[in-house]
């Protein structure tokens, strides 16, 4: 089985919410909705998690959403998303304080994934049947490029 990667979009401020939601707990013994996520994710053959993060909250993050938080089970890595990291030529609009959004959540990870990878929210609970769907279907990939779903 080909290695298929997890990118977590982590980055929200959750302003309307009131704080970071992505690492609050919600579950039981205090486990957010990303812990059921990775967790699923183990179980359908993803071998590695990237987290797309801010700096502003980075080592709390990291203190907490750790391989050791996931048993050693997953390979664990990092990216930034900061409203100045753009592509060259491009430039912060005068006055834009919000993230860029999705794509730009995405297009920080390029350096780091060089395996097929399914893209979700840290917020959102998809259920262990999305992820057995989407890492099958990533698995089988092998080396063709522009197959997407």
């Amino acid at each position: 089985m080909q290695k298929v990667t997890l990118l977590i979009l982590a980055a929200g401020m959750g302003s309307r919410y009131g704080s970071l939601k992505q690492m609050d707990g919600m579950g039981p013994s205090g486990e957010a909705i990303l812990d059921y996520s990775v967790y699923d994710a183990i179980r359908a053959g993803f071998d590695r998690v990237v987290f797309v993060i801010r700096e502003s909250f980075s080592q709390e993050f990291k203190e907490i959403f750790n391989e050791k938080r996931f048993g050693g089970r997953i390979r664990v890595g990092y990216v930034n998303q900061e409203l100045e990291n753009l592509p060259e030529g491009f430039t912060v609009p005068e006055g834009r304080t919000t993230p860029w959004g999705t794509n730009h959540a995405v297009m920080m990870a390029k350096d780091v994934i060089d395996t097929p990878f399914a893209v979700i929210n840290a917020d959102d609970f998809y259920g262990a049947e999305a992820y057995q769907t989407i890492g099958e279907y990533l698995s089988q990939l092998g080396e063709s490029n522009n197959r997407y779903c």
